[in-house]
């Protein structure tokens, strides 16, 4: 498996989640490139991927990060550094007075946040010393092509972004950036659509900004990612509005898309109806986005039910009789020790996990394969069960 060629997968602890440094740097490489050829500054969004240990090696490609909250935002300056901005559907004034002393821009939702906040948020960060700090609106352009509605920022009666029809004639005078984000796991064909919206209802703003943030949802380190359409983008969006100094893409899953994997264990084999294996993991404590958007994670060696020898529901260890991730077919039977490796598990699961039934989170480690080296970031016991409660 490549990222993973030298690991020992059937001594390897379980449930774990396993992150290569290998994988991660390419695609932060492809990043980089994307920024340096674009114009664009590309953003690590902490609500996909937060795993501060890979931090050191992330900061060498990316400029900072896009918090959705005082917590992301503390982590992003303790291990991050760089610009670090904030956006939140509703701040508190504690936390923008907290923010406010070291974040490079926070990002509000609506007219009456601006009004309650951006002359306070202006006058804390002076006080404190961060007189750099920008202001920004999160607006809504009334287009996505986001197909679940869970996941659709413009889905009618959405709380995410300010209308135009809902901002005051004087609203860009108390910002500096627009911020729009309308995308979810998409190429750049769909951000072109979306951006002429923005250009549409915006047109009377955007010349009063000095920075525009196109949000996250873009997959550009996906193998079929249009680069070059999205070089183009960003580029004639400059042309076209000389006024602007920066465009931020802020993609969190874009970043360790690929680069990480579950690692699981058959517990034991039922009968009911069809062959079900329960593993040491569950869906909706440690990939919760199965359940919820859902997918079928890819696993590697099986294959769609019927499609070999042998086929198993495959179901997690909680009470929730829905805790189950999918049917998939095998070579062999399976049989209780079995190790089963999901693709794809770095991003959008670490930073989702619960400890419903008190069931145990994953481990999460760091492999380089260059190097044949593993590194156990975290196991994770009793003690954190009860912390949290």
């Amino acid at each position: 498996m490549r990222g993973f060629e030298k690991l020992d997968f059937e001594n390897l602890a379980t449930p774990s989640y396993v992150v290569s440094a290998d994988l991660l740097e390419e695609n932060l490489k492809k990043l980089a490139d994307v920024e340096r050829r674009s114009g664009a500054e590309i953003l690590l969004a902490l609500k996909g991927f937060s795993a501060y240990s890979t931090f050191p090696l992330v900061r060498k490609y990316l400029r900072g990060t896009t918090s959705s909250g005082i917590n992301e935002a503390l982590l992003a300056r303790e291990y991050f550094g760089g610009e670090i901005h904030v956006y939140n559907p509703a701040f508190t004034e504690g936390e923008v007075s907290r923010l406010a002393e070291f974040a490079h821009t926070i990002v509000f939702n609506s007219q009456a946040q601006l009004d309650k906040f951006a002359d306070f948020a202006r006058g804390r960060a002076k006080a404190s010393g961060n007189a750099g700090l920008e202001i920004g609106l999160r607006v809504n352009p009334q287009y996505a092509e986001v197909e679940t509605q869970i996941y659709n920022p413009c889905a009618g009666g959405s709380r995410l972004g300010a209308r135009r029809d809902t901002l005051r004639a004087d609203a860009a005078k108390k910002i500096d950036m627009l911020h729009f984000h309308a995308m979810c796991e998409q190429n750049s064909d769909v951000l072109e659509r979306v951006l002429s919206h923005f250009e549409d209802k915006f047109a009377d703003m955007i010349p009063q900004v000095k920075t525009a943030n196109f949000g996250g949802g873009h997959h550009i380190t996906r193998a079929d990612y249009d680069v070059e359409r999205l070089v183009k983008i960003v580029r004639g969006f400059y042309a076209r509005h000389p006024n602007i100094e920066k465009i931020y893409l802020e993609p969190g899953e874009a970043i360790a898309l690929n680069a990480g994997i579950f690692a699981t264990r058959v517990l034991e084999i039922v009968q009911n109806d069809a062959q079900i294996a329960i593993l040491d993991c569950s869906a909706t404590c440690h990939m919760p986005d199965v359940l919820e958007m859902p997918y079928r994670p890819q696993i590697v060696g099986a294959g769609n039910p019927g499609q070999k020898a042998h086929t198993y529901s495959l179901a997690g260890r909680s009470c929730l009789a829905g805790d189950r991730i999918g049917d998939y077919s095998f070579d062999a039977p399976l049989k209780e020790g079995d190790i089963l490796i999901f693709t794809d598990m770095a991003h959008y699961t670490m930073v989702k996990t619960t400890t419903f039934n008190g069931v145990n989170l994953p481990d999460i480690a760091y492999w380089n394969d260059a190097l044949g080296k593993m590194e156990f970031i975290k196991k994770f016991g009793y003690e954190d069960f009860k912390s949290r409660l």
